[in-house]
């Protein structure tokens, strides 16, 4: 059997796998990406792009190309919010349910934006395949074992079954993750918690009946089956959640087409609408967050490490996120300027944040089914999407705290998402966000020279990518530092550590920081358990 040999390899070729192949590829790590379908999805799922995945999309070069499938002004569908109307010909009544926040001028430089996976999930490929990184689709992972040194993978094309030597392994593999059963690895949480159908569907005349209105979600209740209607992605075809009680004797094969049909014209409220039912895909909604997000050197991320109702719209941006936290740290660990424990941050900043969105996405369901509970806590969806905070060895000037705090505070506390301020180079403005991507930045205001020296030569001591940039007052008061202080920002965008105003010793204090934010010299890896059984036999 050959026997190949790459860094990384990723299996799984949705949203979330495609991210994390380009992102690695934009650090100079050129994974490997295998998916056992034969090409991206053909189905417009997932189509609810939150502001902070279109900033990682910026920071990542993939904005312009993402945007420019947009259609018309998604917008207005964010700002329609959710609905509940008996059928679609009532929507000028119909009731809104929520009016989420999911973007603002003084928050973020970008908007929320719809467009369905089938469409983006080609920017990315190309992205990725354009960077070096290879995608090899009809390919199975059949089973690995891991070791101290790496991970070896067995994989099945139509013509062989072969083996890639390679240094990490990121499951990307979906709800079923066949990685993640491999590791062995529980689920928590609530399990199943509905069925639903979805049918994907043309109905021209809906331009007509709608008006002009546009939403998130419309809930239906014309029918005894509970039917939500989205078009968020903005070009047909439509799509209809049917949700069904396999308890009471329910089942898929009750939605035959003629039902189908039926069933949409119900919900219309117009008897002859004329629809043509494009596909039908059963899923399951349910909460399960893996008991960890990885083990050695195998990591989960998106579903195969969390699960949720779709409510929200949480899923495949929480998954994308996972990728950009993920592939700086393999990147850094990769090319020897981080030790193998900041690997290990990891799960500690995305598994707490992965529990919390899977718990908002249940408040919502039950909000929006009249099922809610005493003690449900929603939280807006600006925190949830750009308010959220991590508490690691990785934030060094953090604290501990929970990930979504009761109010949007994007002040420069370390474990938040740095600071979004318009600046302008020449005629062109951007935003301090695109300052941050390829490595650490240190933000200096005035008085902060010393500290830009320290910068400088941490970085070239620690053979770490860190730069110092000096911004103005504005920004400074933005980030939370005096006359004289500075700001570590990630290459993720989110702030490390502060100083409020000078230090004694700047370049020995800078030179702990990095060392603490980098793992360096921490082995902390878990090395028991490393073999795994194969997948399949």
């Amino acid at each position: 059997m050959r026997v190949e040999s790459v860094p990384v390899l990723i299996a799984g070729a949705g949203p979330v796998g495609l991210a994390a192949t380009v992102f690695l590829s934009r650090h100079g790590i050129r994974p490997l990406l295998v998916e056992k379908r034969p090409g991206t999805s053909v189905l417009p799922r997932a189509p609810g792009i939150q502001a902070r995945t279109m900033e990682i999309f910026r920071a990542a070069g993939l904005e312009p190309g993402i945007r420019a499938l947009e259609m018309d002004d998604s917008l207005a569908y964010f700002e329609g919010g959710i609905l509940r109307t008996r059928t679609l010909a009532e929507i000028a009544d119909a009731q809104v349910i929520e009016a989420p926040t999911l973007y603002g001028e003084t928050i973020s430089p970008v908007t929320a934006m719809g467009c369905g996976q089938d469409r983006y999930e080609t920017v990315l490929l190309a992205a990725a395949r354009e960077q070096g990184a290879e995608a090899r689709f009809g390919t199975r992972l059949v089973g690995f074992e891991q070791d101290e040194d790496g991970v070896l993978v067995t994989l099945q094309n139509a013509e062989e079954r072969y083996q890639v030597r390679t240094r990490y392994l990121v499951g990307a593999d979906g709800s079923r993750s066949d990685v993640r059963a491999a590791l062995g690895l529980e689920t928590r949480g609530r399990g199943a918690v509905f069925n639903a159908l979805s049918i994907y569907f043309r109905a021209p005349e809906l331009e007509e009946l709608m008006g002009g209105r546009r939403f998130i979600l419309c809930y239906t209740t014309a029918s005894t089956t509970p039917v939500a209607l989205s078009r968020l992605h903005g070009c047909d075809p439509w799509v209809a959640a049917a949700i069904y009680d396999p308890e009471a004797g329910e089942s898929v094969a009750d939605f035959t087409p003629e039902r189908c049909v039926a069933l949409l014209r119900e919900v219309s409220g117009r008897p002859d609408l004329a629809v043509e039912v494009v596909d039908r895909v059963p899923w399951e909604g349910a909460q399960r967050i893996a008991e960890r997000f990885g083990k050695g050197r195998v990591f989960l991320a998106g579903d195969a490490a969390h699960v949720h109702p779709p409510a929200g719209g949480f899923g495949a941006n929480t998954g994308i996120h996972d990728a950009h936290n993920l592939a700086w740290k393999l990147a850094a660990v990769l090319q020897g300027w981080a030790g193998p424990g900041l690997l290990d941050t990891y799960d500690a900043e995305r598994r707490p944040l992965g529990t919390a969105m899977a718990e908002q996405a249940m408040v919502r369901f039950r909000i929006r089914h009249g099922r809610a509970l005493p003690g449900d806590r929603l939280v807006d969806d600006i925190i949830v999407t750009l308010g959220y905070r991590y508490a690691s060895t990785a934030v060094p000037g953090g604290v501990e705290t929970e990930p979504l705090s009761p109010s949007l505070e994007l002040n420069g506390e370390p474990g938040t998402r740095a600071p979004h301020v318009w600046l302008r180079r020449g005629a062109e403005p951007f935003s301090t966000l695109d300052l941050f991507s390829d490595g650490f930045v240190l933000l200096t205001g005035p008085g902060g020279a010393a500290w830009a020296d320290a910068a400088t030569r941490v970085a070239k001591e620690l053979s770490v990518p860190l730069r110092a940039v000096e911004v103005d007052a504005a920004v400074t008061a933005a980030y939370g530092i005096g006359d004289g202080g500075c700001a570590l920002v990630r290459p993720d965008a989110f702030v490390a550590w502060r100083a409020a105003g000078p230090a004694a010793d700047p370049n020995a204090t800078l030179q702990e920081i990095m060392t603490k934010t980098l793992s360096c010299g921490e082995p902390r890896y878990d090395h028991s358990g490393l073999a795994s059984d194969p997948v399949h036999q």
